[in-house]
């Protein structure tokens, strides 16, 4: 123990006089490029060579051919209703208003919303199912044009979660606990794959909500967060109002000459500081500030639709140009792809319908079903399909039973023991269901996909074995599957 902690000592030492040396150390490159850009206007960034700000990956990754090179998560706050949306069920009809059995419902964990109920009236999908494309996956008639594309869709009808609320369900997905402080999954790609872009960050994140605002649930900063790894992994989260990036335009009365000087003194002293102590953070303040300078470029003409063509807005919706909408961001993040983003999470509230299933519900499919259909047959168009990963997910599904009065029952509440996810592009089986749930839509029967499965075969399409993806932490390798996880072969293409 003492050698190793000897010869942990020597290699901080040596790390630090790395960082610290004038020739070669980390964040040398991107200061050379501020420190020898003078004055030149933002609308001239410098050479993305000389600046070096790719970050790169780790040496081995990855770890074999990905089949997914990019990845975009269509993420749906608040629960989608699998009984209602992906997974009819006719005995919820054959029972409708009489309780569950109790045989069925075991010992599932519930909210404490409905875990003291005493009745549990079957309630069926509000809308009929139909089958769509060749492969005749039954959807609900609220889905029509995610419907059209049931052949290049691969539906799981077995995902699963122990959090019964949504914060900790959101947090196990985005980063493998339920409690706050690891890393996000975009922040691990980041970290283990690196970027592919100089003028964009590899790691976005946009935000939306119903137009109602009817669902509660906010969006934490670390849903999309770095945890313990090196801040510079971390997510950009692109605002809805406003400025799209905070403080990327110059101040009134700052010409883009005097921010470079500014940039450039700031630069002085944190190199300084990067030679005395090789903190890492250090070296990710001197890139932020270049990717700042670079983006006064970039996310100007991301944001200028001017060349989108009319069939392609028309396809995305009525808000495809309305800033803050989902439609939107799905164009937007379609830009963000060919432009060499790695990671893009859109986030959107909505689908917690406690009280109002049986008029927000469809609502909200009408807000969001669409433009994620446009968003896969965009991609697809313009040959990019195959090599990204589109992920529709949610924290959890709804209860089958129905919230509120028994005899009228208006909602459903959170259920984790089973509920539906969609995939499309990057390596998936095509035209496919994967896994069942019982006649009451409520335990899972054949195959099912826990959320850390979920993460390691999301990986493994990207190139990565998901327990040789790493990071030292507290004495401990930390992974995103934490100790858990497998591929889910049958959902591999």
């Amino acid at each position: 123990m003492f050698e190793q902690l000897l010869s942990e000592n020597a290699a901080r030492v040596t790390r630090r006089q790395f960082f610290g040396s004038t020739a070669g150390g980390v964040g040398v490159a991107a200061l050379a490029s501020l420190l020898n850009a003078g004055g030149a206007a933002a609308e001239e960034p410098a050479s993305a060579t000389a600046a070096g700000l790719k970050i790169p990956g780790l040496p081995g990754l990855p770890h074999w051919a990905p089949k997914a090179k990019r990845v975009v998560v269509l993420w749906q706050g608040g629960g989608p209703s699998h009984v209602d949306l992906f997974d009819d069920k006719p005995m919820l009809r054959e029972m409708q208003g009489k309780d569950i059995p109790a045989e069925v419902r075991g010992a599932t964990r519930l909210s404490t919303m409905s875990a003291s109920y005493g009745k549990w009236p079957c309630v069926p999908a509000i809308k009929p199912h139909k089958k769509y494309g060749e492969a005749g996956i039954a959807m609900s008639e609220m889905l029509p044009n995610v419907g059209a594309l049931a052949d290049e869709l691969c539906l799981v009808r077995s995902m699963n979660t122990e959090a019964v609320n949504h914060a900790p369900g959101v947090t196990l997905f985005m980063t493998g606990a339920q409690t706050p402080g690891r890393p996000s999954m975009g922040a691990w790609l980041s970290y283990g794959l690196g970027s592919e872009t100089d003028n964009l960050p590899t790691f976005v994140v946009m935000t939306s909500s119903d137009k109602g605002k009817t669902c509660g649930q906010l969006f934490f900063d670390y849903y999309w967060g770095s945890g313990f790894l090196p801040s510079r992994f971390q997510g950009v989260r692109f605002r809805n109002t406003g400025d799209l990036v905070p403080y990327l335009a110059n101040p009134p009365g700052v010409t883009p000459a005097a921010r470079r000087a500014l940039l450039d003194e700031i630069a002085a002293f944190n190199a300084a500081h990067l030679a005395d102590y090789g903190d890492p953070e250090i070296d990710t303040r001197i890139a932020q500030y270049e990717m700042a300078f670079r983006m006064q470029s970039s996310v100007p003409e991301l944001v200028d639709f001017s060349r989108e063509t009319p069939a392609t807005l028309e396809r995305y919706g009525a808000d495809a140009l309305v800033k803050g909408t989902f439609a939107n961001n799905c164009l937007v993040a379609r830009r963000l792809l060919e432009r060499g983003v790695r990671f893009v999470q859109l986030m959107h509230s909505g689908w917690d319908q406690h009280g109002n299933l049986y008029t927000q519900l469809e609502a909200q499919c009408k807000d969001t079903e669409g433009p994620a259909a446009a968003l896969v047959r965009d991609l697809k168009e313009r040959g990019m399909l195959d090599s990204t990963l589109v992920v529709w997910g949610c924290e959890f599904g709804r209860t089958p039973f129905g919230q509120g009065d028994p005899a009228n029952p208006k909602g459903r509440d959170h259920f984790g023991r089973a509920y539906s996810w969609w995939l499309a592009g990057g390596g998936v089986k095509k035209g496919t269901v994967y896994g069942a749930t019982d006649d009451f839509g409520w335990n899972i029967v054949e195959n099912p996909v826990h959320v850390h499965d979920m993460q390691a075969t999301l990986l493994h399409l990207c190139g990565i074995d998901h327990t040789r993806l790493t990071y030292r932490y507290q004495g401990r390798q930390f992974r995103l599957t934490d100790v858990h996880g497998t591929v889910v072969q049958g959902l591999l293409g």
